[in-house]
């Protein structure tokens, strides 16, 4: 006897956005990232296709941060003194993008510049050929001075820029498309104002196929359950043919993770916590591998051990066919 398996069948499927641009392309980039294209959830390709795997991303700073844990510290050693070498270790690491982050300040306490930003750019992309996405401070007034220098700085290579929320999306909007490249919008964990912060930037002229949502998440126990049913909705609208919910989704659990308690600390903590080290990179790599299964099309890590672990998993997840 003969059991049919029954399958799902969608009446859309998620747009594909390029990311990066070649030599042939007008840029320096090695490679270009493709995301999206699923005709189905995600990692049931038995239902439909799944053309692009998910992209495994490292954050890279422009500076050595003063917050990060002590095992990230180790985990880089000299290579955070420099975005340039920074970016050079998270390629050898088998990073396939870099997400570097520009600080508010320098290593002197000193206001961050627009000079200062478009070094930390030039340093990156010199040092590496994967394509690279650049996020500001995070204050729109401050993210507007240095993300519109950045853009020029990298005119050609097809970036995306971050981070698009709804105080400071014209200005790099406007960046983006006078430069040729991509924006990463973010909005709080809710379908309807991500899905609303998309139409308001392409309603400025940038085309869908140069949008990636960021749907905000929490890290594992800090909220990861409900990132995680924001992200599965609006992968369900992508599917039944929402149009501005087709974008491909990029999130960011080691950030995320490494804010958290759990990973942060590593005394004054009850024993049965277990080793910090372990702790921690479970933290991460949980917290990574459950947004992979809700839809992610880029993760953004930081430690290059939860890089190899996720390799593995999504290795692992790939179609056979």
């Amino acid at each position: 006897m003969t059991i049919e398996i029954p399958k799902e069948k969608w009446a859309g499927k998620v747009r594909e956005v390029k990311i990066g641009a070649t030599q042939a392309d007008g840029g320096t980039r090695s490679r270009v990232v493709t995301l999206g294209g699923e005709a189905a959830l995600p990692h049931l390709g038995f239902e439909g296709a799944l053309p692009n795997p998910p992209v495994l991303a490292i954050e890279v700073r422009d500076r050595k941060p003063d917050d990060w844990s002590p095992l990230l510290v180790q985990a880089w050693g000299e290579a955070m003194q420099d975005p340039g070498d920074w970016a050079r270790a998270a390629e050898a690491a088998g990073a396939e993008m870099i997400y570097l982050a520009l600080s508010l300040t320098d290593s002197d306490g000193q206001k961050n510049t627009p000079a200062k930003a478009r070094t930390a750019v030039r340093k990156v992309l010199d040092a590496t050929g994967l394509p690279l996405t650049v996020v500001g401070p995070g204050q729109a007034e401050i993210d507007n001075e240095l993300m519109v220098p950045v853009a020029e700085e990298a005119k050609g290579e097809r970036i995306l820029l971050g981070i698009c929320e709804e105080k400071n999306y014209r200005t790099l909007v406007a960046a983006a498309l006078a430069n040729d490249h991509l924006v990463q919008s973010k909005t709080p964990m809710d379908v309807n104002l991500s899905k609303q912060l998309v139409i308001l930037i392409h309603d400025m002229g940038l085309p869908l196929e140069r949008i990636v949502i960021d749907p905000t998440t929490g890290a594992l126990g800090y909220g990861i359950e409900y990132g995680y049913s924001v992200m599965e909705r609006l992968r369900l609208a992508a599917l039944q043919g929402d149009s501005m919910t087709q974008q491909p989704m990029i999130v960011t659990p080691g950030e995320e993770a490494w804010r958290v308690k759990e990973a942060r600390v590593g005394e004054g903590v009850p024993q049965a916590w277990g080793d910090w080290e372990r702790r921690s990179l479970n933290w991460e790599a949980v917290t990574a591998s459950s947004l992979l299964y809700a839809g992610a099309n880029i993760l953004v890590l930081r430690h290059p051990e939860t890089l190899k672990r996720l390799r593995g998993v999504v290795d692992g997840l790939k179609d056979p066919a």
